[in-house]
C-alpha cells in the first residue's frame, strides 16, 4: 500500500469519527443565532412591526409576533436538538420571507442569493431537516423510545382493525 493510500485511509478514518461535528455545530450555531434574533425581536416588537409594515407584509403586527416567536422557540429547539427536523421548517419559511421581502431589492442573480446569510441559514436548516440533528441531540436520546412507541401504536392499530370474522373469540 502506498503512502498516499495509507494517508487517505487514515484521513477518512479520522473524518468518519468526527462526522458528528458537522450537524452538531450547524445546529448549535443556528440555535444561538435564532434564539438571539427571536429574543431581540420579541423585545422590540414595535420596531419589527413598523419594519414589516414598510415591507408590505400582511398583518404586520401578527406577522412580527409569529416570526419572532418562531425564531425564539424553534431556535431553542435546535439548540438542544429536540424536534430539530420539525423546528427547521418554520425557520426556513421565515428566512424565505426575509429574502423575498427585505432582500429582494438586492437580489439580481444567483450569486447575490448565495451571498445572503439568510440563504446560508436556509441551506443549513434544510440539511438538518433532511439529515437530522446529529448524535449529540435530545432527538437522538428520545429516538429509541419514540420508535418503540411508534411500533406499539402500529401494533395496537393492527389489533384494533381485526375484524370479528378473524377474531379469536
Amino acid at each position: 500500500m502506498s503512502w498516499i493510500s495509507r494517508a487517505q485511509s487514515r484521513f477518512l478514518s479520522v473524518a468518519g469519527r468526527l462526522s458528528f461535528l458537522g450537524p452538531t455545530l450547524a445546529r448549535l450555531t443556528l440555535g444561538v443565532v435564532f434564539v438571539g434574533t427571536g429574543w431581540g425581536k420579541l423585545h422590540g416588537l414595535e420596531k419589527v412591526t413598523e419594519f414589516f409594515t414598510e415591507l408590505g407584509i400582511p398583518a404586520p403586527g401578527f406577522s412580527a409576533v409569529l416570526a419572532s416567536s418562531a425564531e425564539l422557540i424553534c431556535g431553542a429547539l435546535l439548540l438542544v436538538g429536540l424536534l430539530s427536523r420539525l423546528a427547521a421548517i418554520p425557520l426556513i419559511v421565515v428566512m424565505s420571507v426575509a429574502i423575498l421581502t427585505a432582500k429582494i431589492e438586492n437580489l439580481h442573480g444567483v450569486s447575490d442569493l448565495l451571498g445572503f446569510e439568510e440563504w446560508t441559514y436556509i441551506v443549513l436548516l434544510l440539511w438538518i431537516a433532511v439529515a437530522g440533528p446529529g448524535p449529540l441531540s435530545l432527538d437522538r436520546v428520545f429516538a429509541p423510545r419514540a420508535a418503540k412507541l411508534s411500533r406499539a401504536d402500529n401494533l395496537a392499530d393492527f389489533v384494533s382493525r381485526e375484524t370479528p370474522e378473524h377474531s379469536a373469540i
